[in-house]
């Protein structure tokens, strides 16, 4: 794997726990391994100077459309990243209200900013956001790198099924955490 760090940039998405009642994002005891995948990932990017990008629901209460399909989750201040992730100055942060990170967001300007034409990408849920936000870095003509190990499936599908959608119909690659570390050189 080559990994050109300059015009690399870390996606984040929704690799977050709740802080208050929450249908979907209660911390689970049995995503450690998870878990410690995307803290790793997160380390060997800062380690390696890749800028680092939260894409975190954020949404409204009593508006957003996706609290009408999956209840009260991801709601706005009642959300944080992950205890196991340590997050860095410099570090961006990007609220979305939709699955994708792109979407009425300013993503796509940040990471045309940072000058990035490659995406890596961790978080959940890997059939819903993570899927919606690399089909619009595909569609924006970002290369992709999804860390199958750092991902996970719990709301709909398999897991297998969308890490074989990304790679058929996105192109992207497909690493595990051991992999990318090491190309990483961190």
């Amino acid at each position: 794997m080559n990994i050109d760090k300059t015009a690399t940039a870390l996606l984040v998405i929704d690799a977050i726990e709740a802080v208050g009642d929450d249908s979907i994002y209660d911390p689970d005891a049995n995503d450690k391994a998870y878990r410690d995948n995307v803290a790793a990932v997160v380390s060997a990017c800062h380690g390696a100077g890749i800028p680092v990008i939260y894409c975190n629901d954020a949404h409204v209460r009593g508006i957003d459309r996706e609290l009408e399909l999956w209840g009260e989750h991801g709601v706005a201040g009642e959300v944080r990243v992950i205890r196991e992730v340590e997050q860095a100055e410099g570090d961006i942060t990007i609220p979305k209200r939709r699955y994708s990170g792109f979407f009425q967001t300013d993503l796509d300007l940040t990471l045309r900013e940072l000058g990035a034409k490659t995406v890596i990408a961790v978080g959940a849920d890997t059939n819903i956001c993570v899927l919606h936000t690399l089909a619009d870095a595909y569609f924006n003509n970002y290369a992709s790198i999804v860390v199958a190990d750092a991902t996970k499936t719990f709301l709909c599908g398999t897991q297998e099924g969308a890490l074989e959608h990304f790679k058929k119909c996105y192109g992207s690659e497909l690493c595990s955490t051991q992999d990318l570390v090491a190309a990483l050189g961190a």
